[in-house]
């Protein structure tokens, strides 16, 4: 091993000190920290509508530079698509991240486990469906429901918000079951 520059070094005087172990940075800061690809990751993931590397790199707080690259390398990834040339935009890849989390579900639980998870979210969603006499959440029209109904409008919007929330983890948790193999295969059948 080499022994680093002497300017690196401790001197007789530094060396009779204790550390300062509050200064140094915490494994888990080395770890997560700052890092620009994690920046501009959480910066795609939050776009709701396509945008240019420079909002991105704005949201991100980095250089459009850094954006158009991590913009590239994620689209090659699939995490975004590019919607358009000049100015190139981009979203976040709905499909890919539905995707990943059906990735993590099968990896994280048991064949048994999603079944119970699926019956829960699928009891969930058929109440909510009967509490609102429709079809979809997206059937509601909740001044009218909460007008109806003697409800406030806050509270219609997060019974619809929960509503398409259920719905979606429905459709998360068959995909997961779908697509393992073995046992979910014939258990899915009776759910």
């Amino acid at each position: 091993m080499k022994e680093p520059r002497s300017e690196l070094k401790a001197d007789a005087e530094e060396r009779t000190k204790s550390p300062d172990f509050d200064s140094l940075t915490s494994p888990e800061e080395l770890v997560r920290g700052e890092r620009t690809r994690d920046d501009f990751f959480d910066a795609v993931l939050g776009l709701a509508n396509p945008a240019t590397a420079s909002e991105v790199a704005d949201l991100a707080g980095h250089g459009v530079d850094a954006a158009r690259e991590y913009l590239e390398w994620f689209e090659h990834m699939g995490i975004v698509k590019q919607v358009t040339e000049s100015p190139a935009t981009y979203e976040r890849n709905q499909s890919y991240l539905n995707w990943r989390r059906v990735q993590t579900l099968q990896d994280e639980y048991s064949s048994a486990e999603l079944l119970e998870f699926l019956k829960d979210e699928a009891a969930r969603a058929e109440e909510l469906a009967e509490e609102f006499d429709v079809d979809s959440p997206e059937a509601v029209s909740i001044s009218r429901h909460a007008s109806a109904t003697e409800q406030s409008i806050e509270a219609v919007w997060e019974a619809v918000s929960a509503w398409k929330t259920a719905r979606r983890r429905v459709d998360l948790l068959e995909r997961a079951l779908a697509t393992e193999s073995g046992d979910a295969a014939d258990q899915r059948t009776a759910v």
